[in-house]
């Protein structure tokens, strides 16, 4: 049997697992990425042989399935993750990707999220159990998405109700505790990052400003959030090796 393995769907290079890495590293876990927003149908790994499943962000609508047919896979892909218990991790697309597939509804947002704003925790569980009832994060989203049917709501911001949630053994974030310093710089040498933060109203600057200010609180709440994820993808590889 193949060694198991977490499998990273990317949809954009600059939208990179960035923290994630580090936990699956710290706990021995491979790793496959792949991007497959654009194929119909695409040769995905062993599904047996996953330890879980990570659906990164990205500027594609998660419904956008004429352009980015591949979506509908990802989405197939996250339910049938879900409902044999193994752990899913979706980040900004990711989370709306996890939410839709269960059903929630997903809308343009009244305006754009970008940037440092506080959200409020709703709810804890052992995933997210952010210790403070606030915390500033980073935002960069356009859309917004409902709750889906029976899953628990965690945090939420003036502007998304839904921010953070988990269903059974997914956990889908709005928001970017997996961006570093460095990927940081990466997004800020994207143009069209760089276009969707000015025309929020925000700057590069100001960006690193906020960034070197909240990092610091972020990286502990990042490290839990990721290193919690990780060690639910190293019990199920286990359970796959029995």
């Amino acid at each position: 049997m193949t060694k198991p393995q977490v499998l990273i769907v990317q949809h954009v290079p600059w939208e990179k697992p960035g923290r994630i890495f580090d936990s699956l590293d710290d706990m021995e876990l491979p790793y496959q990425i792949v991007n497959i927003a654009g194929t119909k149908k695409p040769d995905l790994p062993n599904f047996n042989d996953l330890a879980g499943v990570v659906v990164m962000g990205g500027p594609m609508g998660a419904q956008d399935f004429d352009k980015y047919p591949g979506l509908k896979a990802e989405a197939k892909l996250v339910r049938a993750a879900i409902a044999v218990n193994k752990p899913v991790l979706g980040i900004c697309l990711g989370h709306q990707i996890i939410a839709t597939a269960l059903g929630a509804k997903l809308k343009p947002g009244k305006e754009p999220e970008i940037g440092f704003a506080p959200i409020k925790r709703i709810d804890k569980h052992d995933y997210f159990s952010m210790w403070n009832k606030t915390i500033d994060v980073l935002h960069w989203h356009n859309d917004v998405v409902s709750l889906p049917e029976g899953a628990q709501p965690l945090a939420r911001s003036a502007n998304t109700k839904n921010q953070a949630f988990r269903f059974g053994s997914a956990l889908g974030l709005q928001f970017h505790l997996e961006v570093t310093p460095t990927l940081l710089e990466e997004w800020l040498d994207e143009p069209s990052m760089v276009k969707e933060l000015k025309a929020a109203g925000g700057s590069k600057s100001k960006l690193r400003e906020d960034f070197a200010a909240y990092d610091p609180q972020l990286q502990p709440l990042a490290d839990q959030v990721f290193s919690g994820f990780a060690a639910r993808c190293n019990s199920y590889a286990h359970s796959l090796a029995r």
